[in-house]
């Protein structure tokens, strides 16, 4: 009878093994000190890791020209939160290439020093912000959740854990995490000219969106701050461009005569954005080494 009891103490022994081997793990706490980024990444067994970002790019708020406005928002909103001062999740929208994820990166770097860190999450693993959420909790740091080229399809299930953590949850967000995300558009989820139909009207002629327009918007206005960006005219762009010529190391009386490749360069590319006016410097310096 004790020969079977121990038979079977192992069998079960053996089955929660297995059990708790294909069971959600919590997610495990980083080493901290490794680095002032990481990433969140889902692994194949389902199991999601916060890997170090070994090399930031190290981008300062004084490489990013023409776009002043937005840099004050940003950075004063940034300030706030490390200060332990009361701010604001962001959403940063407009044209492509014109700051907005390297704005992010340059707060991260001007107050990493102060204890300010960034969590960058894909939006395919949105749903496990609440993991997120709880593991940073008790930290002393500051941490952004950077969310970069955000926009979502109808019905996938990042939309609603965001939505929640951004508002509206029982189990709300840290003091110590803001949202930081990136997008094209500002309501996060494609829009069809049959919803116009929802629109409904008083007799006084006021105008009030159906439900399913009241849900695409609903997210974009969780966000407390809204910072726009816009395509550059000709005269910035070029501006920028001289900005990371003398970044690499293009001496002042080389800048002039090669604006006109780079206007030659933008047109190739149908943009005159900040990211094109970047690999243009970047080929420019690499042909005229100084």
């Amino acid at each position: 009878m004790s020969e079977r009891l121990d038979l079977l103490l192992v069998r079960a022994d053996r089955l929660l093994d297995r059990l708790e081997a294909i069971l959600p793990q919590p997610l495990a706490a980083p080493d901290w000190d490794a680095a002032i980024a990481w990433r969140y990444r889902k692994r194949a067994s389902g199991l999601g890791s916060l890997d170090p970002v070994r090399h930031v790019a190290a981008i300062r708020l004084d490489d990013l020209k023409e776009i002043d406005p937005q840099k004050e928002r940003v950075q004063r909103n940034t300030q706030q939160f490390v200060a332990g001062q009361p701010a604001n999740n962001v959403l940063l929208t407009g044209a492509r290439g014109t700051g907005k994820s390297s704005l992010i990166k340059a707060c991260l770097n001007e107050y990493a020093p102060q204890g300010l860190r960034l969590i960058e999450v894909d939006k395919a693993d949105m749903t496990d912000l609440p993991d997120i959420v709880e593991i940073v909790g008790g930290r002393p740091e500051k941490f952004i959740v950077f969310c970069d080229d955000l926009s979502f399809e109808e019905g996938e299930p990042g939309y609603k854990a965001l939505k929640s953590i951004l508002d509206g949850s029982v189990a709300a967000a840290t003091p110590n995490l803001l949202v930081y995300a990136t997008s094209n558009r500002r309501h996060l989820l494609p829009e069809y000219m049959k919803e116009n139909l929802s629109y409904t009207h008083t007799d006084d002629g006021e105008v009030h969106p159906g439900e399913v327009v009241e849900e695409k918007i609903s997210l974009s206005e969780r966000f407390g701050l809204w910072v726009s960006f816009y395509p550059f005219t000709q005269e910035e762009y070029l501006a920028i461009t001289a900005q990371w010529l003398r970044s690499f190391g293009v001496p002042p009386g080389a800048v002039d005569p090669a604006r006109a490749e780079a206007l030659v360069w933008a047109l190739e590319r149908g943009s005159r954005s900040g990211r094109v006016a970047y690999q243009f410097a970047r080929d420019w310096a690499g042909r005229h080494p100084a």
